[in-house]
């Protein structure tokens, strides 16, 4: 078990420490479940209040908030969340799952597949014909890369991932549980003979930048023409779509459930709440921000909060709110 001293931790987050006290920390945890040998974090004043009740051994609270630290000691800092990153990577175990043999003897490799330096494959994988794989990266069980795709260093594909051929993946990415990269896109128009839905071929592929992270059950398709593209720095969550011929600029963020339908554009530090819709071609410009369960019909300028269904600028919004719900008391 990993254990620091409270000046160990205050230099690890550049941290001033208040009352100090020869503990030792063991752990991290919330307020409401924290132990004695356990430090927590205060990011807000809303959550000061249960400091009085937690049995945590000490804190890392934003210094901007005001706290009394005569009984237990406190570590101030400028960002509590960015500490907790820095601990949470700090207590973490050393290592992830074991590979009992680098290369599997039950994965299935094309010879002609290039498998870089340090590379682990795990049980019952499928790397198809011509694909590369970089140095260093870790493929857990059960995970298929078919033909002609290229992969960078040091990338994590968790079990159950599928990438499909001529997917081009950059350094240091991870996708987590079963995250589809290249499947076909979405694309049907009514039958000339006016016998069902014609099935429109999709021959692009997906392009993905480096230091990417993919939830699980998440899914980026493949173009119709050219690529669908993923850029550097994006952390896209747990079950989102991402359709094909969609350009994400760098270090973009989708939460949970949303969805990006075809041909949409993203500039470079879009945020994208939970279980937003983006309608197709549609372009959101850099540092916008789309809220929690909008929808987007039209463009959103760089810089621009949009929340709402259809998706309106943020004060806007509000204002038609709260003028329904005076309404709704008339």
């Amino acid at each position: 078990m990993k254990a620091y001293n409270l000046e160990q931790i205050a230099n690890l987050i550049s941290g001033e420490i208040h009352f100090k006290k020869d503990i030792k920390i063991s752990g991290l945890n919330d307020l409401k479940n924290a132990t004695k040998e356990e430090i927590t974090f205060i990011g807000s004043n809303k959550f000061k209040k249960y400091w009085a009740d937690s049995k945590a051994g000490a804190a890392i609270v934003n210094e901007s908030i005001k706290i009394d630290s005569k009984d237990r000691p406190i570590i101030f800092v400028k960002d509590a969340d960015i500490s907790m990153a820095t601990l949470l990577e700090t207590f973490s175990p050393d290592q992830g799952p074991v590979f009992e043999k680098d290369i599997d003897p039950s994965a299935s490799i094309h010879p002609s597949a290039t498998i870089g330096k340090d590379v682990k494959i795990g049980a019952s994988c499928y790397i198809g014909k011509d694909v590369v794989i970089g140095s260093g990266s870790l493929i857990y069980a059960n995970v298929s890369i078919f033909d002609n795709t290229a992969i960078g260093k040091n990338c994590i594909f968790w079990s159950g991932t599928v990438i499909r051929e001529n997917s081009i993946i950059g350094n240091d990415c991870i996708f987590h549980s079963n995250v589809s990269i290249g499947a076909d896109g979405f694309g049907y128009r009514p039958s000339p003979d006016g016998n069902g839905l014609l099935k429109i071929p999709h021959i692009g592929n997906v392009v993905i930048g480096n230091n990417v992270e993919i939830g699980a059950n998440t899914c980026v398709d493949r173009a119709k023409f050219n690529s669908t593209i993923v850029g550097d720095g994006c952390k896209i969550d747990n079950l989102v779509q991402i359709a094909h011929n969609c350009i994400m600029g760098k270090s973009c963020i989708m939460s949970g459930n949303s969805g990006l339908a075809g041909t949409v554009t993203l500039g470079d530090g879009v945020t994208i709440g939970g279980s937003a819709s983006i309608r197709d071609h549609t372009t959101i410009g850099s540092g916008a921000s789309v809220g929690a369960g909008s929808g987007v019909i039209s463009d959103v300028a760089a810089g621009e909060t949009v929340l709402g269904y259809p998706a309106t600028e943020s004060k806007e919004m509000l204002r038609q709110w709260v003028a329904l719900k005076r309404l709704a008391k008339n």
